[in-house]
């Protein structure tokens, strides 16, 4: 056979291979067992598969694979280590001040309520993002988890230095008498073990998930703050070079429903959470309904400094009234 009967011949040949499908690297930090991975990441995926029948699929890399530094998952996606990222925009406040709006006090109460609060404020959210959000959910509003000393009363607190999710959170621990200092997760249970802090508020999902309930001997149900946002993000330039047929295949794997799915997971986490602390023989405090009256009483001025100010062009009171659907 001549030179060009063999070109001729070869992509014949190449015509009747399967075509290859594309496949995505989606990187987080915690482990395969974390309820996100069940709510979020697999759906995402398995969508995903479903809907481009197997041409466009997802690896997942978790256990920080490719990024053991939680802060840093954003920066990895900028940097093209991950296609896509599961990321905590208050780990890096500064940079997605509409987003963790949602984090001010009273903005709502649980989960699902805050998950449909970032979603009423998505058009602006996204505008905070070098890259697609594919979803935007909220844990539940934060507890207070304490190893020496149970929080009763503001005056219980006073001095108390409490772990908080981002420093946004800040000025409302302090509002009420604590001192605050911003920390990932991934260091907290050591931290309040070894008395480096000496309380945590976080979401109630992550004692079963950091196993909280172990350093912890006092659990109080009520922190000022609302959700803490979290976001699934995919490389923008990634999301632009595909077809439009897979973009269309990524916009519906990633609808609403997968962050209405995020929302409630982390409500029932939450409950298993505060079940697995009680279990634990963990002190469980409610506080009176006086008693949580004078704390919103003590932050309320840090609250109406902080919706004067100004973020993205607008105020952070005006994205707030958003996510409350005022």
């Amino acid at each position: 056979m001549n030179y060009k009967g063999l070109l001729a011949a070869a992509a014949v040949a190449a015509s009747t291979l399967p075509v290859q499908g594309e496949e995505l690297s989606l990187a987080y930090f915690m482990g395969p067992r974390h309820p996100m991975n069940a709510a979020v990441f697999t759906p995402f995926a398995e969508r995903l598969a479903e809907l481009s029948g197997g041409e466009l699929t997802v690896e997942m890399f978790p256990g920080g694979a490719l990024n053991s530094v939680p802060p840093q998952q954003y920066s990895i996606l900028l940097d093209g280590v991950a296609d896509i990222v599961f990321a905590l925009p208050g780990y890096t406040g500064d940079v997605f001040p509409m987003t963790n709006v949602v984090t001010l006090p009273d903005v709502c109460d649980s989960a699902l309520d805050c998950t449909e609060a970032l979603l009423r404020a998505r058009d602006l959210i996204e505008q905070e993002y070098q890259a697609r959000v594919l979803a935007v959910w909220a844990n539940s509003p934060p507890i207070l988890i304490t190893r020496d000393t149970p929080v009763r009363t503001m005056e219980d607190i006073e001095g108390l230095l409490v772990r908080v999710t981002a420093v946004q959170d800040a000025p409302f621990a302090e509002a009420v008498g604590a001192s605050a200092v911003a920390q990932p997760v991934s260091v907290i249970n050591q931290n309040l073990t070894n008395g480096v802090i000496d309380g945590i508020s976080i979401g109630a999902s992550a004692i079963g998930s950091f196993n909280l309930h172990e350093p912890g001997n006092y659990l109080t149900t009520y922190f000022p703050g609302s959700g803490s946002a979290f976001v699934l993000l995919m490389n923008q330039e990634v999301y632009d070079g595909l077809s439009d047929e897979e973009r269309a295949w990524v916009d519906e794997a990633a609808n609403d429903e997968l962050s209405l799915s995020g929302g409630r997971a982390f409500d029932a986490a939450a409950a298993r959470g505060i079940e697995i602390a009680r279990e634990a023989g963990v002190e469980i405090i409610d506080l009176t309904d006086e008693e949580r009256a004078r704390w919103q009483d003590a932050y309320a001025t840090a609250l109406e400094e902080a919706r004067a100010e100004v973020v993205g062009g607008t105020t952070v009171g005006a994205v707030m009234d958003r996510m409350m659907g005022q």
